[in-house]
């Protein structure tokens, strides 16, 4: 690892042992509150959503209760769509864009769908910015059967209880900065790896599931986003992120094979959003409603097409 990228834990070459995950835990600070930036807000939309408290995180139940929205009007013969926020914490627009998606587009849906919002899946993440949980275990690499994440396996667990297909599963993320300067650093250092500097691009992007890329699903995404703001160009490799674009502002990751939380559905209709907040072409707002703007190009591209 250069020296632009040496992360000050660990030894380079070297995984992590339980003293480095202190030492990371260590450095961590609650930097902005769950309860007043987004709890007080869900309180607020519980018409036609009914707000159901699904866990609690152990780190400290009382102030990481995990929330999601659920429409009133279920019925079994509709079909069902999910939608998460902040799988990833610290990805801001990805937690207020589901909550802005139900304040303001989520009603004129409810006579076709049923709709499930977790807006804030890793809320310790949120508080303190990061995207790891305090094991430094990666909940967006940890959607699988005995998974060693709360934030995961917790969601998990409500969406098998309601007993009900998943139609489309629209999960809402933010490519960041720090993506490069702290995040994937980390990773590389608590995995004993070398950082490779994929590069971040400027603008949003889909990433679509490579054993079902639903290429024109993903294109109506990017195509309703773009309305609001821009579109990520590809490298000069004719990649995002190290991924081969297979068209404009669209990749593909395989999706449950990496445990990511837009695999453990198995749904028909899946995307992941990835918003660039740090653009100086995007505002927060902005941000937030290129957000909306996939969930609603996701559904209306569905309700075209069935």
């Amino acid at each position: 690892m250069d020296n632009l990228h040496a992360y000050p834990i660990g030894t380079p070459g070297n995984k992590w042992g339980n003293e480095e995950k202190k030492a990371w835990l260590a450095q961590t600070a609650v930097k902005r509150s769950y309860r007043d930036e987004v709890v007080s807000k869900l309180q607020t939309l519980q018409q036609p959503f009914e707000l159901i408290q699904y866990n609690a995180l152990s780190y400290d139940e009382d102030k990481y209760p995990l929330y999601a929205l659920k429409s009133t009007d279920w019925n079994h013969d509709k079909p069902t769509v999910l939608i998460t926020g902040g799988v990833h914490g610290y990805e801001t627009s990805g937690v207020h864009g589901a909550i802005e998606f139900v304040r303001t587009e989520a009603e004129k849906y409810l006579n076709h769908f049923n709709i499930i919002v977790a807006p804030c899946v890793s809320p310790w993440g949120y508080e303190t910015i990061n995207r790891w949980n305090p094991n430094a275990i990666d909940p967006n690499r940890s959607f699988y059967a005995n998974s060693p994440a709360q934030e995961s396996s917790s969601l998990m667990a409500f969406i098998a209880g309601l007993n009900t297909p998943i139609l489309a599963h629209i999960d809402l993320h933010e490519t960041t900065d720090t993506d490069n300067s702290e995040f994937r650093p980390a990773l590389a250092a608590r995995d004993g790896v070398e950082f490779i500097d994929d590069g971040i691009p400027d603008g949003f992007y889909t990433v679509g599931d490579t054993e079902n890329p639903m290429p024109e699903f993903q294109k109506a995404i990017i195509d309703s986003v773009r309305k609001v703001t821009h579109i990520a160009p590809a490298d000069k490799e004719g990649k995002i992120i190290g991924a081969i674009v297979t068209q404009e502002g669209v990749i593909n990751y395989p999706k449950k094979a990496l445990g990511l939380c837009g695999g453990f559905t198995g749904a028909t209709y899946v995307t992941t959003t990835e918003v660039y907040p740090d653009s100086p072409k995007a505002s927060p707002e902005e941000c937030n409603r290129a957000q909306v703007a996939a969930v609603v190009g996701a559904l209306d591209y569905i309700l075209k097409n069935t």
